[in-house]
């Protein structure tokens, strides 16, 4: 009877941590050592939203029908709106699975959280200044990251926030947690976007597209074209072949079409929403149940692609994710451009880092 390889090691290769070839930790996260599946694990997954606007409850719905937590937690600073919405969730418990749903205006409702998200965040006042908005925002993550982090120390903190790579910084600073436990949604929505476009081009299923944008999240964000690839086979030579347009300038009109992806929903409906909880809850679902999955996420970038190691800045690269966090950081081969473009975005977040004082 043929014996059946079940693994690699079977054939001779050192299972060792394979994956130590592929990532490389944060430089102020978890070692990259593989967790034991045999370690108990809580049974009761708790989630918590901050802010219950448009996109917090649009996250906190997407994670509810999803399955992915067995208590969620509401908090926002206004309490008939939370109440209301709370309710709202709670009147539809006949059709969903089984949730225990709390809410309160203090962060002591989030106690033990696996999951914290934070979605709350000034909004910036016609006329205000980048700086004078990100100061606001600095004085109200004072006031919700450290009693979120004393009330659930050992959570992940995954920061929806805008801008989301200034205030994950802004977070890690405040929490006091390691790096690898301080995670911003970062350009995984974007990336998703990325994907349609080409999905749409080619008649396929975006999930058989591979397509990143990393960087920072915003109008500087970088896409990786040499990524794309398309059901395992590398897609951009393809295009090329087939569409004389694809040049430089074609390549940096489909960038714009991402980038001002969210610009044209706000245009047209007012805000974001589905999109964003979907994205976040895909994040969530890589965490919380250690899918080891890579997103392109906001992560602390220090010492990749020459970004200095005294830059404690936060910015988009595809991470692996799991229950402990970021797991790890892809190596991506950039083209010199790709990098330099990185590290610019780099360079403008940390000066507007500096300034914060934190």
């Amino acid at each position: 009877m043929m014996h059946k390889t079940s693994s690699l090691s079977e054939l001779g290769f050192d299972a060792g941590d394979a994956s130590s070839g592929f990532f490389r930790a944060v430089a102020d996260g978890c070692p990259l050592t593989p967790t034991s599946s045999s370690a108990p694990h809580r049974r009761l997954t708790k989630v918590s939203v901050i802010g219950a606007g448009n996109v917090g409850m649009a996250i906190a719905q997407t994670i509810l029908t999803q399955n992915l937590a067995d208590e969620i937690a509401l908090v926002d600073a206004l309490p008939d709106k939370l109440r209301g919405e709370a309710l709202d969730l709670q009147h539809a418990a006949a059709f969903l699975p089984r949730v225990r749903i709390v809410s309160g205006t203090d962060a002591a409702v989030t106690k033990n959280s696996d999951l914290v998200v934070v979605t709350a965040g000034a909004r910036q006042i016609p006329g205000e200044t980048r700086l004078n908005l990100l100061q606001r925002n600095v004085a109200l993550y004072r006031k919700i990251v450290p009693p979120v982090a004393e009330h659930s120390p050992d959570a992940l903190l995954l920061v929806v926030s805008n801008p989301v790579d200034v205030l994950t910084y802004v977070a890690w600073k405040l929490s006091g947690f390691p790096a690898s436990r301080v995670i911003g949604s970062g350009t995984n929505l974007d990336s998703s976007r990325f994907r349609f476009l080409v999905a749409e081009h080619l008649d396929v299923s975006a999930q058989d597209v591979q397509a990143y944008m990393v960087g920072e999240h915003g109008d500087s964000s970088v896409a990786i074209w040499s990524s794309i690839s398309v059901g395992g086979m590398p897609a951009l030579k393809s295009l090329r072949d087939s569409h004389r347009s694809f040049d430089e300038a074609a390549l940096e009109g489909i960038r714009r079409a991402v980038v001002g992806g969210a610009y044209e929903v706000i245009g047209l409906k007012g805000y974001t929403s589905w999109a964003i909880g979907y994205s976040v809850a895909s994040l969530a679902a890589s965490l919380l149940r250690d899918q080891r999955r890579v997103h392109p996420v906001s992560v602390l970038a220090a010492g990749f692609h020459g970004i200095s190691d005294g830059h404690e800045v936060f910015l988009s690269l595809p991470a692996r994710l799991g229950r402990a966090g970021v797991l790890g950081v892809a190596e991506m081969d950039l083209t010199e451009a790709e990098a330099a473009q990185l590290r610019r975005s780099a360079k403008t977040l940390w000066e507007n880092c500096q300034l914060l004082g934190l």
